[in-house]
């Protein structure tokens, strides 16, 4: 009998042809690639200034009431130079004591005092002229291109020199299908000649085969265990459903104004209860109001470039672009730094809740309890889209109370309490339970 034998030419002349075509394209990328354009220098209209130790002072005296490149409480300061016709020493006064100037009646100071409704400038006598110098020099910076289209340039860059296509991939594959069909065609062919030569007769005529299903219902043994397995396999899925009703945990709704905690409480730090002030004191956590995103956003229109792209980059949010829709839901027009009196309700979609049968107080495991928010929400300061971290059934519940020590010290109220119960169990911390903390009449009545 003759052998049949497939030599690997097809699959040696696949690889070498996209290997190839690899090489060929990562070589048309970099030739096609742009030349970065050489950086142009533009000279400074305060030459003795220095603007890092500027940026410094800025940030630190200027930066509640000015923006370089737009209008906050007061103007946008890029191009102030030149809007004052270079009068280094009219900006000196100006910028150590403006109430000085506009009681000398100094037109230029009266005029901007009047158009800002006649209020004036912080002093600050402690600036040097070399200070105020380097803080021009710092604002007089041209504004930076965008992050974000540099980003879609080393993105569009990184897809170019990767030489290798969709369309490429799903032909290599379409190949590899096609030889793999040719292959099993083989195999089968050699297997029908060896039946052939060892004198095997292949049948197909099933007519004289009992029926598989026939086979099956005959036997007894297996139609009785085939029954408690689907019993018991029904019950068990059964329960393990029920038991997830009404259970939201990781439960992430899209509100209508994006709010990225992993910012805010992340990287600047705001204390959870200073936007959910009402968790100290009362039942609820309370929805923060939109004035209190105001008392920073007033100075906050815009975020840094490097968070806006990063925000486009990896979660598809344009941050500044919901910082705008905070302020018409206010009804704060950034231009003229002023309420409009128009405002819209943001209607926010509730996370968690509670069945009503439950009680739960916010206060009492805050402030008494000085639980902390992360107990029970998770890591907040790394969510970008806040979810429903613990599952909140009354198991999970149950287990943190027989887990958890009661604080019993810095607490006068409950002073009297502790006491009694420290001698009654002759130990000196104890937990929730032993409390009462898993009686029936505490969270349901």
């Amino acid at each position: 009998m003759r052998k049949v034998i497939l030599r690997p030419y097809f699959l040696t002349l696949a690889l070498f042809f996209l290997t190839s075509l690899h090489l060929f394209s990562q070589e048309a990328a970099q030739a096609e690639a742009p030349e970065e354009p050489a950086a142009v220098e533009v000279e400074s209209p305060v030459p003795n200034g220095n603007p890092e130790n500027g940026e410094k002072l800025f940030k630190s005296l200027c930066a509640a009431c000015h923006k370089p490149y737009k209008r906050a409480v007061g103007p946008a300061l890029h191009g102030v130079v030149a809007k004052y016709d270079a009068d280094f020493e009219w900006l000196y006064a100006w910028i150590k004591n403006s109430s000085e100037l506009i009681k000398s009646g100094d037109a230029r100071a009266n005029a901007i005092y009047n158009e800002y409704n006649q209020v004036a400038m912080n002093a600050f006598p402690q600036l040097s002229n070399q200070d105020i110098d380097d803080i021009l020099a710092y604002v007089e910076l041209p504004k930076p291109e965008p992050v974000i289209a540099q980003v879609a340039a080393a993105d569009g860059q990184a897809a170019g020199g990767s030489g290798v296509s969709t369309d490429l991939i799903l032909g290599i594959l379409s190949f590899v299908l096609l030889l793999l069909i040719v292959i099993l065609y083989l195999v089968n062919k050699t297997l029908n000649r060896f039946a052939e030569v060892n004198g095997v007769q292949l049948s197909e005529d099933s007519a004289d085969r009992k029926p598989l299903w026939k086979a099956y219902a005959e036997n007894g043994f297996l139609v009785m265990v085939t029954a408690i397995v689907f019993l018991l396999g029904t019950a068990w899925f059964g329960y393990g459903y029920l038991m997830q009703v009404a259970v939201d945990q990781g439960y992430e709704p899209v509100q209508p104004i994006h709010y990225s905690h992993k910012i805010h409480a992340g990287a600047n730090k705001i204390e959870c209860k200073y936007c959910h002030s009402s968790a100290r004191v009362s039942k609820h956590s309370g929805i923060p109001s939109l004035n209190v995103c105001m008392n920073c956003h007033k100075q906050i229109a815009e975020v840094a470039e490097e968070t806006q792209a990063m925000g486009k980059e990896e979660y598809g949010v344009d941050y500044n672009a919901e910082i705008a829709k905070l302020y018409e839901a206010v009804g704060w027009d950034a231009t003229t730094q002023s309420y409009t009196g128009e405002t819209q309700p943001v209607r926010w979609v509730r996370l968690h809740n509670l069945p009503d049968h439950v009680y739960f107080n916010h206060s009492q495991h805050v402030t008494v309890g000085q639980i902390e928010c992360q107990t029970c929400h998770g890591p907040v300061e790394e969510m970008e889209i806040m979810y429903q971290h613990s599952p909140l059934t009354m198991g999970w519940c149950i287990n943190c109370h027989r887990e958890t020590n009661v604080k019993v010290k810095d607490n006068e109220y409950y002073t009297k309490i502790h006491e009694e119960l420290s001698k009654k169990y002759n130990i000196e911390e104890f937990t929730a339970a032993e409390m009462g903390g898993i009686e029936c009449g505490k969270c349901h009545y």
